[in-house]
C-alpha cells in the first residue's frame, strides 16, 4: 500500500469512528448538535488522530485501545478550528470550501459548539479513566494530564498570536507562538502514542523531537500557504495573514527563506523515522506530505 492509499485508509477509520460521536436525537438543543457535527464531519486531513494511531502502531498493531484518544484529540482541533475562525480572532468566512461555524449557523452558537466540543473530549477520556482497572491506568493517567497541558499551550499560543497582530516581533517569539498554537496538539498526539504502547523513554524522547519538527513544519508550510497556495485549492482567501498584519515565517524570512527552515525541520523529522525502518515509513512519508501538501 502506498503512501496516499494508507493515508486514505486511516482517514476512513477516523471518519467512521466519529460518525459514533454524533448526537442525532431530538432535543431542545438539536441545532447545538447539528452545529458540532457540521465542523466535526467537515472533512479535514484527520492529521492529528492519525498520528496517535500511526505512532502507537510502531509498537503495536492493536490500535483500536486508542481510538478514544484519536476521536477526542479531533474534537479538540475543531472546537480550536470554530474558535480561531470566528469574528473577534481571525474572522474567516470559510472553510474546507464551506462557509465557518459562525456564519452557518450564528455567533453564539459557534461559541458554545466549539465549548461543546472540547467538553465532549473530556467525556470521552474520562469515561476510559473510569472504566480502566488494569495496569495501563497510570499510562492513560499521563496521557490525560499532557492532554490538558496541550490545550492550555494552543490556547496561549492562539492568544499570544492575536496579540502581537499588526507587530513585528522576535524570531523567538514567532517561534514560541508556532510551537505552541500548532505544535502542542501534534506532540500531544505522538507522545500519547508512544506512551500508550509503553515505548521505552529514550523512544518517547525521539519521537518527541519528530513532532516537534513536523509540527513547527505544520504552521511554517500554512504560512507559505497563505501567501501563495491556491484559493481555489486551499477554500478559503488567500492573503489574510498578511491583510491582517500577522507577522508569519514568510512575513520574517521571506517566503524562500520560509522554504528552507521547512526543508530543514522536514529533513531531520525523516532522518528521526529512518531508524525505525519499514515500521516508520509511514510517518516518514507523512512528514514529507506536510511539508508538501496544498492545503
Amino acid at each position: 500500500m502506498d503512501f496516499k492509499e494508507e493515508l486514505k485508509e486511516y482517514q476512513n477509520i477516523v471518519n467512521n469512528e466519529l460518525e459514533k460521536y454524533v448526537r442525532k436525537e431530538k432535543c431542545p438543543e438539536e441545532v447545538l448538535n447539528n452545529s458540532m457535527e457540521y465542523s466535526l464531519m467537515a472533512g479535514g486531513k484527520r492529521l492529528r488522530p492519525i498520528l496517535i494511531i500511526a505512532t502507537f502502531k510502531l509498537f503495536n498493531e492493536n490500535f483500536e485501545k486508542v481510538m478514544p484518544y484519536a476521536v477526542a484529540m479531533e474534537m479538540v482541533h475543531n472546537f480550536s478550528l470554530i474558535h480561531d475562525d470566528l469574528p473577534g480572532i481571525d474572522n474567516d468566512d470559510f472553510r474546507h470550501g464551506k462557509p465557518t461555524n459562525h456564519k452557518k449557523f450564528n455567533e453564539a452558537t459557534a461559541i458554545l459548539a466549539g465549548d461543546g466540543l472540547l467538553n465532549n473530549a473530556f467525556i470521552i477520556i474520562s469515561e476510559e479513566l473510569k472504566k480502566d482497572t488494569t495496569e495501563d491506568l497510570e499510562n492513560k493517567i499521563k496521557v490525560f494530564n499532557e492532554f490538558t497541558i496541550a490545550i492550555d499551550r494552543t490556547i496561549a499560543g492562539e492568544y499570544i498570536d492575536t496579540e502581537v497582530e499588526g507587530k513585528q516581533i522576535s524570531s523567538e517569539l514567532l517561534e514560541y507562538i508556532h510551537k505552541n498554537k500548532t505544535g502542542a496538539f501534534l506532540k500531544y498526539c505522538v507522545r500519547t502514542g508512544a506512551i500508550l504502547a509503553n515505548a521505552k523513554q529514550d523512544e518517547i524522547d525521539e519521537l518527541t523531537k519528530y513532532a516537534e519538527n513536523i509540527g513547527l513544519a505544520f504552521q511554517i508550510k500554512d504560512d507559505i500557504l497563505s501567501e501563495a497556495g491556491d484559493e481555489k485549492i486551499l477554500g478559503k482567501p488567500v492573503g489574510n495573514d498578511r491583510e491582517h498584519g500577522k507577522c508569519t515565517y514568510v512575513s520574517k524570512y521571506g517566503l524562500d527563506g520560509a522554504k528552507e527552515i521547512l526543508n530543514k525541520i522536514t529533513n531531520e523529522a525523516v532522518d528521526i523515522m529512518n531508524s525505525y525502518g519499514e515500521k516508520g515509513e509511514f510517518l516518514k512519508e507523512l512528514a514529507k506530505y506536510i511539508a508538501n501538501r496544498n492545503k
